[in-house]
């Protein structure tokens, strides 16, 4: 009875809306009424009405502004007749929340995504309940205009939906209340961060005299608690009933870790004498003083800074954040150097109300390897308890390993370790710091990591679906999502299509890989039609970005007048290649036989184009005038340069300066690769069979480590970001090509072990397989190579050395490799 009352009132609502009262629907309602009144009109109404819409609905403030910034607590107080062994709710906001249970802090959310995928999250909150009386309560804000640009919304609105009858007391409706929080509001981002390309989150400041302390505590009775607002019951994705924008899917992501963290160490102080044993042990500013402290983490970290601090009314403490100091230039310089340099970054900043152990912590996490409190005290001393850090991140398991004799390969894995980590959340991201945005360029590389470092797959399922779901009507990808602002990457859509390739052989699970074909068939629908009739690409509208390469200019390669870019061709190719695979055993025998004609048709035209004879290359257009190592390094990968001359090739554009010049003047000038397409030259020189000097490409990443970077950089100095998990794919390849473990078939289903051990003596690695870890160890002694190889049950394959495989079976085996 209840639900079919539900479903009158949104057919109400919606007809209202509509305009569709006319007399004939007054009758029809008024016979639903009529049935729902003898107790007939659950089983009368179909069932679709019913399948897909709560009981709880989404509430908000009355009177706050809901599509501008306000942070608003929402309670409950919930009556139980005794403790439940289970109570199960799900919880969602519009932007974020913060749940607690009598007072309990239980979780955050949602994770982000679009309107048409809104994230909830479940939770068991029966060990915070007791018997009597209870508090459910929220913080949920919204930043308005200086929300971060991954962030998606609608209007500010909290929702939890108890999960089954004897939870539904929980629900969010008129039963719960709200108070607008006025004590927390957003401040404009620092002029310095705006001319880099800062769309992140935006400082806070809490005013300590304006919040509301106790708005969570059961003594609460502040005159500022209101009835909520009710905005209409909440809805599952693909519901007949749509009341609101929100449109629900559980998210299948585990929560974010919490975890206490160091807060690092004073390496600096001004105004007073160096605190001994803070942040973990208290110090008094005096009246009237300002005092500046500099702590270094000693690596970047992700997390909530927690200050706690007592008395000194109308005092302030700014908490500066930065990735690194800078000069008087504003270069960063080496990380590890302090003396002349300071901080210039996003900051929170929080106003003492001169209670005791007062804990200011802003409601979202920011990114720091240096952080800075000034303090600034009015009439009265301020105590500083203590500085803590909540390190947080998605919580990623590091199962693979790679040790060897070359001490130096071991922070080069631990740096790109962290860089991956740090970039992970609720969504990948390119930095942590400056933008927290998911691109496709980036996030096939942070994917493969996952699959190789950790074993798992949950935050890749999330990437690629929501690719899928960011299709144009055009047919291609958003170059990243979730987003507030469109941004189109076509050639990142390509990209797409390679990373459910990669999920495909790394990670199996068909049902998954053949959901996204329809929407891969329509990006390559799309590069299909602009394919010129010679085979090439012609000129593509939107951002058509490949690398930050010195002179493509803002990242676009060079192209005729009606296009013709051999790079962004040969991403097509590698694109139809994939799409034909996964079509043949998953999908459409059209698509699978149309796709390898498309491919053929743009690796003529490259061959008859763009191959310069002169200098034996790939030219990046037709005209013959621009040569980069992108064209030549996709062009030995997809073998379009035969087999024969691929290591003469790869020898001549590795001689290429940071000038772009060679060293020995064979070649013509042309543009490098930076860190992030390093990762196709690696695949490109494993190809060629040149992966025995794969080590020899490791200097930028040895520099960076000099440096005193303790995550990789997003570009060569002067770079913007010191976090780019782009720039982390060594940790992929020291396991794929060193160590030389990959898949053979879908799913991991077969191995192909092909190690490149350079001038290594001794390697060990470990990687994560569906069915368990695959364990590979090399020792050269006088006689050869003695190897150690361990399969999971299962599993086998094949070894290959020097033009020769060995079989491979589950379980441990052993064998001597020829030296030579």
């Amino acid at each position: 009875m209840e639900e079919a009352s539900i479903v009158l009132a949104e057919i109400t609502a919606q007809l209202l809306r509509s305009h569709l009262m006319e007399k004939s629907i007054i009758v029809f309602l008024s016979l639903i009424f009529a049935l729902l009144t003898t107790g007939r009109g659950v089983a009368q109404l179909p069932p679709e009405l019913l399948r897909n819409l709560w009981s709880a609905e989404w509430i908000t403030s009355p009177d706050a502004p809901q599509r501008d910034e306000s942070i608003l607590h929402f309670r409950k107080i919930l009556d139980l007749q005794h403790a439940p062994q289970h109570f199960i709710v799900h919880v969602s906001a519009d932007n974020q929340f913060v749940l607690y249970v009598n007072e309990h802090r239980v979780g955050t959310g949602p994770s982000r995504s679009d309107l048409a995928h809104w994230k909830y999250e479940t939770y068991d909150v029966s060990p915070l309940l007791h018997e009597g009386k209870n508090i459910l309560a929220a913080t949920v804000w919204n930043f308005g205009v200086r929300t971060g640009l991954a962030q998606i919304t609608d209007r500010t609105a909290f929702l939890l939906h108890g999960d089954s009858e004897a939870e539904r007391s929980a629900d969010s409706n008129e039963t719960w209340q709200v108070e607008e929080e006025k004590g927390i509001q957003t401040l404009p981002t620092p002029e310095a961060l705006q001319n880099q390309y800062y769309v992140a989150e935006p400082a806070e400041r809490i005013d300590g005299a304006a919040f509301d302390w106790s708005w969570n505590a059961d003594s609460n009775v502040s005159s500022r608690w209101k009835t909520v607002r009710m905005i209409g019951h909440a809805s599952i994705q693909g519901g007949a009933l749509q009341n609101d924008n929100w449109q629900l899917e559980p998210d299948r992501l585990p929560p974010m870790q919490m975890e206490l963290a160091s807060a690092g160490q004073v390496v600096r102080s001004i105004g007073i004498d160096s605190p001994s044993g803070f942040p973990e042990k208290p110090f008094v500013v005096p009246a009237h003083a300002r005092v500046s402290l500099l702590l270094d983490n000693s690596h970047l970290t992700t997390g909530y800074p927690e200050l706690t601090v007592s008395g000194g009314t109308g005092a302030s403490a700014r908490l500066t954040y930065a990735e690194a100091l800078v000069d008087e230039k504003g270069e960063k310089g080496n990380r590890n150097q302090i003396a002349n340099k300071h901080i210039v970054g996003i900051f929170d900043e929080f106003v003492t109300d001169g209670a005791d152990r007062r804990v200011f912590m802003p409601l979202a996490w920011k990114t720091w390897r240096y952080l800075q409190l000034d303090i600034t005290t009015s009439d009265q001393p301020l105590r500083v308890e203590a500085l803590r850090t909540w390190f947080t991140g998605y919580p990623f398991e590091e199962r693979a390993h790679f040790l060897s004799n070359d001490e130096t390969l071991k922070p080069i894995w631990d740096i790109g370790w962290r860089t991956a980590r740090l970039d992970a959340h609720d969504t990948y991201m390119d930095t942590p710091y400056w933008e927290r945005m998911q691109y496709a360029g980036d996030t096939r590389i942070q994917a493969l990591i996952s699959y190789v470092v950790a074993g798992d797959d949950r935050l890749a399922r999330q990437a690629i679906q929501t690719f899928n779901g960011s299709r144009i009507p055009e047919g291609i990808t958003r170059s990243r999502y979730p987003s507030s602002v469109r941004q189109i990457i076509p050639t990142f859509s390509l990209l797409w299509i390679g990373m459910v390739h990669d999920f495909w052989m790394y990670r199996g699970d068909p049902d998954f890989v053949r959901a996204q074909l329809t929407g891969t068939r329509r990006v390559l629908d799309w590069f299909i039609q602009h394919q010129r009739p010679d085979g090439l690409v012609q000129k593509i509208p939107w951002w058509p970005f490949v690398d930050w390469g010195k002179d493509f200019g803002f990242g676009i390669p060079p192209e005729d007048e009606d296009g013709g870019s051999a790079i962004i061709t040969l991403q097509l190719i590698e694109a139809l290649r994939y799409a034909s695979e996964m079509e043949a055993v998953l999908g459409e025998r059209r698509s699978a036989d149309m796709y390898p004609d498309a491919a053929m048709r743009a690796s003529a035209a490259i061959r008859k184009l763009c191959w310069n004879q002169q200098y034996g290359l790939i030219a990046d257009t037709p005209t013959q005038r621009h040569f980069s190592q992108h064209a030549n390094i996709l062009g030995v990968w997809l073998d379009i340069i035969p087999a024969e001359q691929q290591k003469n090739v790869l020898t001549k554009i590795l001689s290429v300066s940071d000038s772009g010049f060679s060293t020995n003047g064979s070649v013509p000038q042309m543009t490098k690769a930076t860190y992030y397409f390093r990762f196709y030259l690696s695949r490109a020189l494993e190809h060629a069979g040149m992966g025995d000097d794969y080590l020899r490409l490791l200097g930028p990443w040895r520099e960076m480590v000099a440096l005193g970077l303790t995550t990789w950089a997003e570009s060569p100095e002067p770079t913007r970001s010191d976090s780019h998990a782009w720039s982390a794919h060594p940790n992929f390849d020291l396991l794929t090509i060193v160590a030389g473990v990959r898949p053979k078939a879908p799913a991991f289903g077969t191995v192909t072990i092909e190690p490149h051990l350079g001038q290594l003596q001794h390697v060990t690695a470990g990687i994560p397989h569906p069915k368990g870890m695959i364990e590979a160890e090399y020792a050269r002694d006088s006689v050869g190579i003695k190897t150690q190889i361990t399969l999971p049950g299962g599993v086998s394959g094949e070894l290959n050395w020097k033009g020769k495989s060995y079989g491979l079976h589950e379980g441990k085996q052993q064998l001597t490799l020829p030296a030579q």
